[in-house]
């Protein structure tokens, strides 16, 4: 990933209202002291690693952009572990409020959101993000994840004007995955990309976090565990780097 994650909060921008929405989960899938590995396009034909858990990239590395070809392969042998969880790539960008990019269902949903009509777009490209990653991963037969993460990077783009754009796509994002999936939802960032992109003000309804921490050791990666993160949700995971992405959980 970095080497190449009812009622939605919105403190800085108001609140988005959505019936049928969910509750969150109420715990950590993950077992403590547990060792998984995560995967995408990248690792195409690679053997999956011994692992307690994996979790298979959806996208080709950019929303709107691919899929990754090799996600129902990757999500069998993650599954072969005994909890098999995926991370979707997220941004905004101007071009995605787009009938190209926007779906109907989402831009129709996003009139019950509180905000004006730019933030109520956000919003929709979140949802449309969500719903086309949705409908790929049942494409190609992952069921029931484990969790879905939502990698947050600045390398994929984001307004830099507002944040508060940036938000509300990750608030569609939130209430569309809560809405049409089950298991966990959680956000991969660093606290550094969290508030360059999405400000300091800013928690996401979400149930923890992934956080990759550029260690090449797990004692060291070990360290970057905690009990609240960026978003205000609980830290799950922290990612360490040898051969292949390994995951700690917390």
């Amino acid at each position: 990933m970095l080497r190449r994650a009812v009622l939605v909060a919105v403190p800085a921008a108001g609140l988005v209202l959505l019936s049928g929405m969910g509750a969150a989960a109420s715990s950590d899938p993950y077992t403590k002291g547990t060792v998984g590995y995560d995967y995408s396009y990248p690792q195409c034909g690679a053997a999956a690693p011994a692992a307690r858990f994996g979790i298979v990239g959806v996208d080709g590395g950019r929303p709107f952009n691919s899929f990754n070809s090799c996600l129902g392969a990757e999500f069998a042998a993650a599954a072969k572990t005994g909890s098999a969880g995926v991370y979707v790539n997220t941004g905004y960008d101007i071009t995605y409020t787009d009938s190209s990019h926007t779906t109907s269902a989402c831009a129709s949903k996003s009139a019950l959101v509180s905000g004006d009509a730019p933030h109520q777009a956000a919003w929709a490209v979140g949802c449309s993000e969500a719903e086309k990653d949705i409908a790929y991963a049942t494409s190609q037969s992952v069921s029931s994840p484990t969790g879905w993460w939502l990698d947050i990077e600045n390398a994929n783009s984001w307004s830099t004007t507002d944040l508060t754009l940036n938000d509300y796509t990750i608030d569609g994002l939130v209430a569309t995955f809560r809405a049409q999936t089950s298991g966990a939802i959680g956000v991969y960032s660093t606290p550094q990309q969290w508030a360059q992109l999405m400000g300091s003000g800013y928690h996401a309804a979400v149930d923890g976090e992934w956080h990759p921490t550029g260690q090449r050791t797990l004692r060291r990666a070990k360290s970057y565990c905690g009990s609240v993160g960026f978003s205000g949700a609980p830290i799950w995971l922290v990612q360490y780097v040898t051969t292949i992405d390994n995951d700690y959980a917390c």
